[in-house]
């Protein structure tokens, strides 16, 4: 067996709505075709890629990151990215990559899933 990819996260929702709301808002996720399943949720698109489901209809668990402590997506355009955050009153901490230079911004979803945005180390450095 040989691994090519990651084809996608999970996430588990108390509001569908809302977390699909984020996803988009904030990500720039699309919503797109979720085959018939027997519990509500949402397919989130990257491009012509499925990269993200969220699934409502389950108990959530008392520890939103359970065994996975985060997931991190490729991003670009850092300023946009937090000025986004900021008109959402998301808080957020950003680190820069020691050794590589890629800036790290860290955020959570409204559920309390942990997210990275990584950006070029070529990017500029925002304002805060």
């Amino acid at each position: 067996m040989n691994i090519s990819g990651m084809n996608h996260f999970t996430v588990l929702s108390s509001d569908l709505e809302k977390s699909t709301a984020f996803y988009v808002h904030i990500l720039g996720l699309k919503v797109g075709f979720r085959p018939v399943f027997s519990f509500p949720g949402a397919w989130l698109y990257a491009g012509n890629q499925a990269i993200l489901h969220i699934m409502t209809g389950k108990p959530m668990p008392t520890n939103a990151a359970g065994v996975i402590d985060h997931m991190a997506f490729t991003a670009s355009n850092l300023q946009a990215a937090i000025d986004t955050l900021k008109q959402h009153g998301i808080s957020y901490q950003l680190h820069r990559l020691q050794g590589l230079g890629i800036w790290q911004l860290f955020f959570y979803d409204p559920d309390g899933a942990k997210i990275e945005l990584d950006f070029p180390s070529d990017e500029p450095e925002p304002n805060h």
